[in-house]
């Protein structure tokens, strides 16, 4: 039987020995569904399964000569065998074995991206239900803009890791496919039904038609969805890292006792874990694009895919793993600056709130435009010269013959920005919020 895998043994899947036991197993199941059907003798049948194995060294050694892993494989194979080895490979092609190969290890290691994006989604859930009331400003091109709780950055995070959830599992049935159909897809010397009992047997999807190989378009779908996954945990680790410059310090990444930041400074603490899954994402939306290259093929196909496919199968289901776990680590490690986040959101003395000053004015009769305008002379004063926005408010006519101070004092009310935070929650994860 072909191995279930843990997260820690996601490299496993991608080894020679474990590839070449994913072989033997799809090898095996075409001579049981051939001796079902009459073709192999059953006795034949059960010299195989008995006898069947090989040695990563022996399969090594006679590729140097055949230039063909799939033949090489086969010979050493049959050489375990002894005559019955005839029965192997029959009717079929190397892309049968492996495109059904490749569906099942992208197959297990979706299951185990799967469950890594799951754990970080539960995360993500409480950390937004801890930091729910964490005020602190919202920016928009890098300014300040309005008031937010980091709560929703959690929230919101955790609505796109779901979505992405969706998408993987979206992909893996998309990849779940297998086929063995011959060499041109005809089924010319293979009985269709022996397709149907290998991918039965192995947890596979027969390929409605195929060519030579399993069509790209679903390996392009699947790469470009852990490229989606990876964009996604980039963003949550480029948020970290804004926060974390010295200027805005409201979070910052754990810092273990003995960690250095720096060669030459020893006093700096650096977003080092959120700058590597930036780094890697780089890596998976390239293997996306490569994925996407090879959609297009010379007729029922050529070999250009395959080089790309041994490189983006392991380097991106590694990687894409690999940054979950890390973002997961980096967001439980996560230390976060209430306080700070309250003195920056002070910084502009009250300028964030002027939305709510032009929309008082507008219910007080104003056109928009007027209202729109006395409100930015005022704020462009306080970019200027400084001082307490409310005040220069205060100290506008203009304005205050038409509004009243506890009207004006109640725009730069912190509760009336927030008052639909328990709203969002509510609608996004419902009782428990």
């Amino acid at each position: 039987m072909i191995p279930r895998y843990t997260r820690e043994e996601m490299g496993r899947i991608w080894t020679p020995e474990v590839r070449f036991k994913t072989w033997l197993a799809i090898e095996i199941a075409i001579c049981e569904a051939w001796a079902e059907l009459g073709r192999i003798p059953k006795d034949a049948l059960d010299v195989i399964r008995k006898r069947a194995s090989f040695s990563v060294e022996r399969i090594e050694e006679i590729e140097k000569v055949t230039k063909h892993d799939v033949i090489a494989f086969v010979t050493c194979v049959a050489e375990s065998i002894g005559p019955e080895g005839r029965y192997l490979h029959l009717g079929v092609t190397s892309s049968d074995i492996l495109d059904t190969s490749m569906a099942i290890s992208l197959r297990d290691a979706s299951d185990i991206i799967i469950r890594g994006l799951e754990q970080l989604i539960d995360l993500l859930r409480s950390l937004a239900l801890k930091h729910k009331d964490t005020v602190m400003i919202g920016r928009t091109h890098g300014v300040h803009a309005e008031p937010i709780t980091l709560g929703l950055k959690f929230l919101i995070w955790h609505q796109e890791m779901s979505r992405n959830l969706e998408r993987m599992r979206r992909a893996r049935e998309t990849i779940r496919h297998g086929k063995i159909s011959g060499a041109v897809g005809t089924y010319a010397h293979v009985d269709p039904r022996v397709e149907i009992y290998v991918c039965e047997k192995l947890g596979l999807i027969p390929a409605s038609v195929s060519s030579q190989i399993i069509q790209r378009d679903r390996y392009a779908e699947y790469f470009c969805t852990l490229a989606i996954v990876a964009s996604s945990l980039e963003k949550i680790a480029l948020e970290v890292r804004h926060l974390q410059r010295t200027e805005v310090h409201e979070v910052e990444e754990g810092f273990a006792a003995g960690q250095k930041g720096s060669s030459a400074m020893p006093h700096k603490k650096n977003p080092i874990t959120a700058e590597n899954i930036c780094g890697l994402a780089r890596v998976v939306r390239a293997n996306a694009q490569a994925a996407l290259e090879n959609v297009a093929l010379w007729h029922e196909r050529d070999i250009s895919h395959s080089s790309v496919e041994r490189i983006i199968g392991p380097d991106s289901t590694i990687l894409v793993d690999t940054m979950i776990h890390r973002t997961t680590k980096l967001l439980e490690n996560l230390v976060v600056f209430p306080d700070k986040m309250m003195e920056n959101l002070k910084l502009t003395r009250g300028l964030v709130f002027s939305e709510g000053v032009m929309l008082l004015l507008v219910e007080k009769g104003l056109r928009r435009e007027a209202a729109y305008e006395l409100v930015q002379r005022n704020a462009m004063r306080v970019w200027r010269e400084g001082g307490e926005f409310l005040e220069a408010l205060m100290g506008d006519g203009e304005i205050m013959s038409i509004v009243t101070e506890e009207e004006l004092r109640g725009c730069f009310q912190l509760e009336r920005s927030l008052r639909h935070v328990d709203y969002i929650f509510e609608r996004v994860l419902g009782q428990e919020a």
